[in-house]
Order: structure tokens, then sequence, then C-alpha cells
């Protein structure tokens, strides 16, 4: 009993502590937020790119010559999908942003039609006031989304010589990480280093190649969906389903929020697109996502947003991408530690 009030003691003082070297680290991360960018970054790429060196080591292929073929084969898909789609999304992101009021002025009509169908009927519905309202907030809030996503595309492409730096580093990490880590981890006892090796490899390694497979296969599959759907900006709203398939609850949002955009040009088109990416995402999510992910980080739902949150607000975009792990990581220490003790 007394051991258990001891224990308990403990980490009721210890909390403050780690509470105040959380806003510390907050500050340090802020501060250096260019640099550690930088090398999330290319850690992030380094452990995608480790699954097929690993492959050609397999296969009785040397680690340089694996790292080297990797890089470069990845290199040369990066370029060609980046000179092909780039064009091709920035063309309609600006073809969406221009149609986008016509779409809000035939939705606002669809809705006045419903309106007069149902006051002859005597139905007491009245959506006017609230999609006007609803409508304006949205045409807001994607006209900032849509001007951060393309100021977020000019500075990428401004910071050719950050983007130079994230290759170089990816590639010494393919080439020579374990010296790096062997290095950081020889600082912590023996069980420790092993716990944490583990956890940090199930927690980021293993989460992010499931969430760019999943990722890759859900933009592709919305994409060839939505094209033969005859959907306007198939392309743009596919892709971007894809990539905010990386987010937890993202995919959900996506789905609901393309399905509502083309709702507003064409009722029945946008209940046809809804019905077809919700099959899709269904199929995706039940079938193929359980043999990708598994039982990944056993985190609660609530603890998954508030770390979503905590994630956008210390790191933005990079924050949302590693929140989940990070989570997952901490949480796994935490009980190590205390099943330790």
């Amino acid at each position: 009993m007394l051991n258990l009030l001891n224990k308990r003691l403990l980490w009721y003082l210890a909390l403050p502590i780690i509470v105040i070297n959380g806003w510390a680290l907050l500050q340090i991360f802020q501060y250096f937020g260019r640099i550690i960018t930088i090398a999330v970054s290319a850690t992030l790429l380094s452990f995608l790119l480790d699954y097929p060196v690993l492959f050609l080591e397999k296969h009785k292929v040397k680690r340089t010559r694996a790292v080297i073929l990797v890089f470069l084969i990845a290199l040369v898909i990066i370029l060609v999908l980046g000179v092909i789609l780039i064009p091709l999304l920035l063309e309609q992101l600006t073809g969406f942003i221009e149609k986008f009021p016509s779409w809000l002025a035939s939705g606002n009509q669809q809705l006045e039609s419903f309106d007069q169908w149902a006051d002859k009927r005597k139905l007491p519905i009245n959506l006017t006031l609230w999609t006007n309202q609803f409508t304006e907030n949205l045409s807001s809030q994607l006209q900032d989304i849509t001007g951060e996503i393309i100021s977020f595309i000019v500075n990428t492409l401004g910071r050719i010589f950050d983007i130079l730096i994230t290759i170089i580093i990816t590639f010494y990490l393919m080439l020579h990480g374990d010296r790096l880590w062997d290095g950081i981890f020889n600082w912590l006892p023996n069980h420790l280093e092993i716990h944490v090796r583990k956890s940090l490899r199930q927690n980021f390694q293993n989460y992010f190649i499931g969430q760019a497979t999943l990722a890759c296969l859900m933009g592709v599959a919305m994409t060839i969906g939505l094209l033969l759907l005859g959907a306007p900006f198939g392309l743009l709203f596919g892709i971007g389903i894809g990539l905010m398939t990386l987010i937890p609850f993202g995919t959900a949002l996506g789905v609901t929020l393309v399905s509502l955009l083309i709702t507003l040009e064409d009722f029945w088109l946008g209940i046809k697109v809804l019905i077809v990416i919700v099959l899709i995402e269904q199929a995706i999510e039940n079938f193929v996502a359980p043999r990708i992910l598994g039982g990944f980080t056993g985190i609660n739902p609530v603890w998954i947003l508030v770390s979503l949150l905590v994630g956008a607000q210390v790191w933005g975009v990079l924050g949302l991408l590693i929140a989940i792990p990070v989570a997952g990581f901490v949480k796994n220490t935490v009980n190590y530690l205390r099943y330790y003790s």
C-alpha cells in the first residue's frame, strides 16, 4: 500500500515537471522550426525508402548499391510526377477557384427551388437563411484554404535550398543512419534502448509505410471513380482525398467536402459521387486498411484528436502527419516505464 502511494506521489510530482519541459521543448521547436522540419522530413523519407532497400538487400544486393538505386528511382518518380501532375493540379485548382462563385449561385438556386416546392405543399421547411450563412462561411473558408495551398506550393518551390538539404540528409540517413541512431540510443539504458528502437520502428516506419500505401490507393481509386462519373476537377478532388488520407479522419472529411462541392453545381451528380466514393472509401477502409495498418497505435479517439490539434499548432501540416506516431510512441514508452518501475 505504501509503495503504491509513493508511486502515485512520484507521478503527481513529475507531472508539473513534464508540463514545464514540454513547454520548453515547444519553444525550442518553434525557434528552430526550419531546421527541425528539414531533419524530420528527411528522417521520414529515409524511413519510407528503407523498405525497398531492405528488399534488395534480401536479394543479395549490397546496401550501398541498393540505396543508390532506390534513391535514384525515387527521384525520377518524383520528378516525372511533378512535371506531369503539378501543372495539371494547378490548372484544375485555378479553374475551381474561378468557378466556385458560380457553384455557390447554382447551389442557392437549387435550394430556393426546393423552398418554393416545400412552400407550395405547406411544409415547415425554410433553408434559405441557413444556407446563405453556410455558403458564405464555406466560401470564405475555401478561399482561405486555397490561398494557403497556393502559398504553401509557392513557398515550397521557393525553398530550393531547403529541399536540396533535405534530399542530401535523406541520402545520408539511408546510407549511414544506423550509425547515427546507434550513437543516440547508446546514451539510454540497455532495456530502454531496446524498447525505444522497437517502439520508434512500430510507431513511425510501419505507420508511415501503411499510411502512404493507403493514401496512394485511396487517391488512385477516388480519381478513377470521379473521372468515370464525369465529375468536374476529378483529378484535383481525387488526389486531394488521397492526401487527406494521410491524416486520421481526413478521408471522411475529404469525401464529405467533395460531395458537397459537386452537389452545389449538380445535385444528382453530387448524390452519385457521394454513393460511389463512400463505397470506395468503405471498401478500402474495411478490407484493405486492416491488412496494412492492423491494430496500430491503440490510442483513444479523443487523444487522437488532441494529438492532431497539438501537432497542427506546433508544426502545421507536418505536425498533423507525425502527431499520431508521436502520440503512439509516447503512450508506449510511458506504459513501459510504468511497468518497468
